[in-house]
């Protein structure tokens, strides 16, 4: 077996320090989109399960079954704080490094 062979490519970017801030910038914000449907799913889990849900019916649910559930949207929720909290640091190191970004 021989090694592959990798065509040369080098691509031309150019951004300025202005696009390149307010790129990172739009990945954080996507981001916290991201989580903000995460939390609205487990919020919406929690409400069909117990029967709040519009137009969404769920049989009877057991003790067990629901601890079961609230464990699982409890372990999913700290792991969106745990990412929030990356976030917020990505954010500060987007901020101090891009001071004049509108």
């Amino acid at each position: 077996m021989s090694f592959p062979t990798i065509p040369n490519i080098t691509p031309s970017i150019s951004l300025n320090r202005s696009q390149v801030c307010n790129l990172l910038l739009a990945s954080v914000a996507f981001e916290e989109l991201g989580l903000a449907h995460i939390i609205n799913a487990e919020a919406e889990k929690i409400q069909a399960v117990i029967g709040t849900l519009p137009g969404v019916t769920i049989p009877g649910i057991s003790l067990s079954g629901l601890l079961s559930i609230n464990h699982e949207v409890r372990r999913t929720l700290q792991a969106v704080l745990k990412t929030q909290m990356l976030l917020e640091f990505k954010l500060e190191d987007v901020l101090e490094s891009c001071p004049n970004t509108p």
